[in-house]
């Protein structure tokens, strides 16, 4: 009789349950590390404030008004200068993001430069463990999201908003075979954060009320309010961004310019300097701020944050739009209030679905959004009421903007995620990979019945004309030869050459085209292949229609091998 397992367990050895044990005991020391150093940075970030003078409170207890001015302006734009100068030492010139780890992972590079910024330097550090270790890319991958996962339970204490992060936002599958490792990552990172270094939650919310069934109303117009914001929060940043390309201005100097700005801004609205942690307490509490103040710090920490971020300052978007979110809410409740609908007990419930409404657009994750909430707050009836505003702001600002901040600044480096991973992967493979040389070359001056005789013992259906100083010319088929043998003058002394017969209508690919490009190219023409030119003309090679298509199943095949838990 044949075991009831048989089929589950065909193809399954001891060795491979030894690795996949293995992925998971690194996704847990990645974990132990993220951890640590995210907890380090943290600490270092706030030691840092205080000694600078940014944080709220080492400003109140400063007794110099007039230095206290100077100060504020000048450690921004200090501290623009050296994030300048260190642009110098990354070969991109620019600060790594979210967006980086996403694109390593996505086409299956799976390689991640170990001088990275914010979430993805973590997800630097899983992939350096994974090279260390001499793994697979797919299993690159899966370290990647570890250290991605890691640092959103430790600076949330939200293990599982950072699990759900990973697969939502990073790896953009389910499969059982990284929810192991990834889930070790998170965890740890917890336990170390909540126990062993007392890390508290980012901010706590008592019990509240169940608000009334109507306010629901306002929770979801929250939320397609809350997607415009989002979308002048991305707008500002991009937009910056693109300006700062356009300033006759060095490089360097460009992030000094924005921190002199966001000084000479501070000096109004202090709000706007830091982590907003402070800020973000205060503004789910009904009465701390008024109704203008409100305005004008969420305008300006748009602004300042665009500013910031655009101009080359190493930095994340998720904090901010958490603290952009909560000001939104807040001032949407204020607004319900003056109308006589919200209360203070309900006032906490506007300012986190204003929260969520702006932070899930911007990353991409409604789901990891809502579990903060949930982890942070341990409410049911606000994590019900955040589920009203995300429902609306997630869809809207997809269509209106993109899935988010991240897919926005990859497809404008020419990476489109938005038709799924196999179009990325294909858009990453270069055609050079493919590249033949079998491909039988003429000379324009051979004679017809002579390029007959080499395509036939080559046994290929296509010639491709090539100069003496190696120059392609174009490319002519057998049957046209053919053709062309009883059609033109034999005359004895002259016989014709394939250069009398009319060359077929072929694209040619760059030696920079992808395997999307050649995919392309293939729905244009009838043929057996694709020539690859370079910008001087020259011929390197061709491209076979059938190595195109063995490439496009085998990239298939790997995406689905490792979306179901097989690669």
């Amino acid at each position: 009789m044949r075991p009831l397992f048989a089929a589950a367990s065909a193809g399954r050895s001891p060795l491979a349950v030894v690795r996949f044990l293995g992925l998971v005991l690194l996704g847990a020391v990645i974990g132990a590390i993220a951890a640590l150093l995210a907890e380090g940075f943290v600490a270092a970030v706030l030691w840092l404030n205080d000694r600078l003078l940014v944080s709220p409170r080492s400003r109140m207890m400063f007794d110099h008004p007039g230095l206290l001015g100077a100060i504020t302006v000048a450690v921004p734009a200090l501290g623009g200068l050296a994030v300048g100068l260190m642009h110098r030492a990354i070969p991109e010139g620019r600060p790594h993001t979210p967006a980086d780890a996403i694109a390593a992972v996505q086409t299956r590079r799976g390689r991640l430069p170990a001088r990275a910024g914010g979430l993805s330097a973590l997800g630097a550090l899983g992939s350096l463990g994974a090279r260390l270790l001499r793994l697979g890319r797919s299993e690159d991958n899966v370290t990647i999201a570890c250290g991605v996962a890691a640092a959103i339970a430790t600076a949330f204490n939200a293990p599982l908003a950072g699990i759900v992060f990973a697969h939502e936002v990073v790896l953009r599958h389910y499969a059982l075979r990284a929810f192991a490792p990834v889930a070790a990552a998170a965890l740890v990172g917890h336990v170390i954060a909540a126990n062993l270094l007392q890390r508290g939650a980012l901010f706590h919310v008592a019990e509240s009320v169940v608000p009334r069934p109507w306010e629901f109303v306002a929770f979801l117009a929250i939320g397609g309010l809350g997607a415009l914001v989002a979308g002048a929060y991305m707008g500002t940043l991009l937009g910056v961004g693109r300006l700062a390309q356009r300033l006759p201005l060095a490089a360097p100097l460009r992030p000094a310019l924005a921190g002199a700005l966001l000084g000479l801004a501070a000096l109004w609205v202090p709000d706007i300097l830091g982590m907003g942690q402070e800020t973000l307490r205060f503004a789910t509490i009904a009465g701390a701020f008024g109704g203008g103040e409100l305005l004008a710090v969420l305008v300006l920490k748009i602004a300042a944050t665009g500013l910031c971020l655009g101009m080359g300052f190493g930095g994340g978007v998720f904090s901010p739009a958490l603290v952009i979110g909560t000001l939104f809410g807040a001032l949407c409740a204020g607004g319900v209030g003056a109308l006589g609908g919200a209360t203070q007990e309900t006032f906490v419930f506007y300012a986190v679905c204003g929260m969520v409404a702006v932070t899930a657009p911007v990353i991409g994750a409604p789901l990891t959004t809502l579990l903060i909430v949930f982890e942070l707050t341990g409410s049911y009836a606000l994590t019900t009421a955040a589920l009203a505003s995300v429902t609306l702001a997630s869809p809207i600002a997809a269509q209106l903007f993109g899935r988010s901040l991240f897919d926005i600044q990859l497809a404008a480096r020419g990476l489109d995620l938005s038709a799924g991973r196999g179009r990325a992967v294909l858009r990453a493979t270069p055609v050079l990979e493919y590249l033949s040389r079998e491909g039988v070359t003429l000379s324009p001056q051979t004679p017809v019945a002579e390029a007959i005789t080499a395509l036939g013992r080559a046994r290929h259906g296509e010639g491709y004309l090539v100069d003496e100083a190696g120059r392609y010319q174009g490319c002519v088929s057998l049957a046209d030869l053919e053709a062309a043998r009883e059609t033109l003058p034999d005359e004895t002394d002259t016989a014709p050459q394939v250069e009398e017969v009319a060359p077929l209508a072929r694209p040619v690919l760059a030696p920079d085209a992808t395997l999307w490009d050649a995919m392309a190219a293939l729905e244009e023409v009838t043929g057996e292949a694709l020539p690859v030119v370079d910008a001087e003309g020259v011929f390197l090679g061709v491209i076979f229609e059938a190595s195109i298509a063995r490439a496009y199943l085998a990239r298939g095949d790997e995406l689905r091998r490792e979306e179901h838990g097989t690669g």
